[in-house]
């Protein structure tokens, strides 16, 4: 119920006079997200099994998701630009594609190694190559939903709306590990890849439903960047009044925007904050299977690892939900305080996993660190969404999504590595990072009253 009532509040036109999202594009939004977040929590609850089962060192396993992830940091800023110009949709409809075929063939790649097809090293290499689709073409989402709903919602709602978007990630990291087990289907030796065919199935769905119910919003270049109603052509539905948007949405701009920039002024702490905060965020994620395979002593049997790591994904991500769909609206929390409250309560929660010594204190652990990143992730979000115009908000989305991407490059491989080596070391430098971070924005980033204020 308080789920329907922040998308009908979202849905209704603002006292700015700035567009709003009705409540059923809002949830096709929320359903893209969705699905990308849930298959891809689903293929971490199994990933550490499946490397036990082949043999790789835990740090191998990390690695493998390198490439794919500097593929998006590169690729989410061309394509959150491309969408200013070809339309949101579209990208949307790219990424759901880009994520069916890695899942699809990641999972081809991983049932041929535990079959003895391929070899351990060889399979790694078709998985990194597989989930490079992945990084190159599922990039092309996020930056859509985020710029679609950025450009319609008020200043002032701006943060409540980007964490309802932010928590559909939330949602999809407890549905992926709660049907990872159950997707282990025993028939026709698909086993631990069995959750790679079946989200891969469900992203079919989700592209045809938007497809077939998200309007389209292409464009119209004869516009010279008067705000133009989308077009329901072929529907033969009137257009919706409250659907006008700004001109970057529906028509092209009168002259090409300049590029932003990381090193941006008015992004600059906001950069900051999400790059240190997503690394330390990163390492929490690839550290949590190996740990809960280690203190249960679960190394000898992989197969049973994926129902305890499911576990403890699914307490962190209830506590994400908890962060994004109740703290933050509850005490209307800006970018500022979510920012600050939360790489808090990220840090106290690592302290509690590295000493947890069970699983019902690994999971409490994770589940604080978690509720910690539910705060701090939608916070840097909308920060550097108010940080700039509505112009540019297309380009802020993709410098979002490529920070996103940047954050797992190397950091959960390091993580991983270190952990290998001192579990105190690797625990230790998440703390650290959450320190810079809760040390910097206290002095750098801008306060939520001057955010969120609305602008002629």
């Amino acid at each position: 119920m308080a789920e329907t009532d922040r998308q009908a509040k979202l849905s209704r036109p603002g006292g700015s006079g700035a567009s709003t999202i009705p409540a059923g594009r809002m949830a096709l939004l929320f359903m893209v997200m969705l699905v990308t977040a849930a298959g891809n929590t689903a293929m971490q609850s199994v990933m550490p099994s499946i490397g036990t089962a082949l043999g790789v060192a835990d740090v191998w396993i990390s690695l493998a998701y390198s490439w794919s992830a500097l593929l998006w940091v590169v690729c989410a800023p061309f394509w959150a630009r491309r969408s200013d110009k070809r339309g949101r949709k579209a990208m949307m409809a790219l990424g759901l594609v880009g994520f069916i075929t890695s899942f699809v063939l990641c999972g081809a790649a991983l049932w041929a190694g535990l079959a003895g097809w391929m070899t351990a090293f060889w399979t790694l290499i078709a998985f990194a190559a597989a989930r490079s689709l992945y990084g190159g073409f599922g990039s092309a989402a996020p930056p859509a939903v985020q710029a679609y709903v950025a450009a319609r919602t008020p200043r002032s709602e701006r943060t409540q709306a980007l964490s309802l978007i932010a928590s559909s990630f939330g949602l999809g990291t407890v549905i992926g590990p709660a049907l990872a087990p159950l997707m282990v289907l025993p028939f026709l030796g698909i086993g631990l890849t069995g959750p790679f065919l079946c989200f891969a199935a469900i992203g079919v769905v989700a592209l045809v439903l938007l497809r077939l119910r998200l309007p389209d919003d292409e464009p119209q270049f004869a516009a010279r960047g008067e705000a133009v109603a989308y077009s329901s052509s072929g529907s033969g539905a009137p257009v919706d009044p409250q659907d006008t948007s700004e001109s970057e949405d529906t028509g092209a701009p009168q002259g090409e925007l300049p590029r932003l920039s990381w090193r941006d002024p008015r992004l600059r702490p906001w950069v900051f904050a999400g790059l240190f905060g997503g690394h330390a965020q990163a390492m929490v994620l690839g550290i949590a299977g190996f740990l809960v395979l280690d203190r249960l002593g679960l190394r000898g049997t992989p197969t049973e690892g994926a129902g305890p790591v499911g576990l403890v994904l699914m307490s962190g991500a209830i506590a994400t939900l908890l962060a994004q769909w109740g703290l933050i609206p509850r005490f209307n929390l800006g970018p500022r305080a979510a920012t600050l409250w939360g790489i808090t309560a990220a840090a106290f929660g690592t302290v509690l996993l590295a000493v947890a010594g069970d699983l019902h204190l690994i999971a409490l652990g994770y589940a604080i660190a978690s509720l910690g990143f539910g705060l701090f992730r939608p916070g840097t979000t909308a920060g550097t969404s108010l940080a700039v115009t509505r112009s540019e908000q297309g380009q802020a989305s993709g410098i979002v999504a490529s920070l996103a991407g940047a954050s797992y490059i190397y950091a959960p491989a390091l993580g991983v590595w270190l952990y290998g080596h001192s579990e105190w070391l690797g625990f230790g430098l998440i703390v650290v990072l959450c320190l810079a971070v809760l040390v910097h924005g206290w002095f750098k980033l801008q306060a939520d009253r001057d955010l969120t204020r609305e602008r002629a």
